[in-house]
């Protein structure tokens, strides 16, 4: 993953933290502020992102504290790589644009980039499922140049992995896949949530498009029906584009 001569754009994709007020907290056993601090280590010294895209669920016990405990690990590994990001089930976006508002964080949802389009899409609802509006999807649509490739990133899975989690997936599926069907660009999604890294094909109208899961820098789940820790280390995500919509990805663990 650290050839950076055969693909025009490198990042790498972190998501779902659980931070806590207090740093030394755990979550199912495991110190989630440390874990973030070794991957963001991790990303910085193998070189293999030009920015970093965060998918959600920044806190676990909702204080604010633990927003700015984010910030504090960006601080702590002297990440200054650019980083970019949307809100998750557990996240407020008012705080995340609140205590997320200076460098190296950029608050804007589209990526622009020679061939490329990554377009972070909102998918946070009422409830811990997830659900795409159609003023998002008609946001989504308006923002679409039509000369580039399109990658989207959110924080819920748009299809099921078949685990406990699928009761907190994406629950409008199908009226999203027809939002894709018209992205002329489209390459494929990658999202959060999941805790864990997977890789499956999306059908939209019947052509198979990537579907990537990042794993969590908390825990990463049990394939099971109750939420366990699975006890596998913390992982991000890392992708590779190239300009002719070629998409690489890998999951790192640490």
């Amino acid at each position: 993953m650290n050839n950076k001569t055969s693909y025009i754009h490198h990042f790498a994709q972190i998501s779902d933290c659980h931070l806590y007020e207090e740093k030394k907290a755990l979550h199912y056993g495991v110190n989630v502020f440390d874990n973030l601090c070794h991957v963001l280590t991790h990303i910085k010294e193998e070189n293999i992102a030009d920015f970093i895209i965060f998918t959600g669920d920044l806190t676990q016990d909702h204080s604010e504290q633990s927003y700015q405990n984010f910030i504090d690990a960006v601080k702590v590994t002297k990440t200054n790589i650019p980083i970019y990001f949307l809100a998750g089930n557990h996240d407020e976006p008012e705080l995340l644009n609140k205590y997320l508002k200076h460098a190296p964080f950029i608050q804007e949802k589209i990526i622009e980039l020679p061939y490329w389009q990554l377009i972070l899409v909102n998918s946070k609802s009422e409830t811990p499922s997830g659900f795409v509006s159609s003023c998002e999807s008609e946001y989504l649509l308006k923002s679409l140049d039509d000369t580039k490739n399109q990658l989207l990133l959110m924080h819920h899975h748009p299809m099921n992995v078949d685990y406990f989690i699928d009761k907190h997936g994406l629950q409008n599926q199908q009226t999203f896949y027809q939002t894709l069907d018209k992205i002329k660009g489209f390459r494929g999604v990658s999202c959060g949530h999941v805790h864990n890294a997977i890789e499956l094909s999306l059908n939209i109208n019947n052509k198979n498009m990537p579907l990537f899961t990042c794993p969590a820098t908390s825990i990463q789940f049990k394939k099971s029906s109750s939420l366990e820790n699975s006890g596998k280390p913390a992982g991000y995500r890392a992708f590779m584009l190239g300009k002719n919509g070629i998409i690489k990805s890998k999951a790192i663990f640490i």
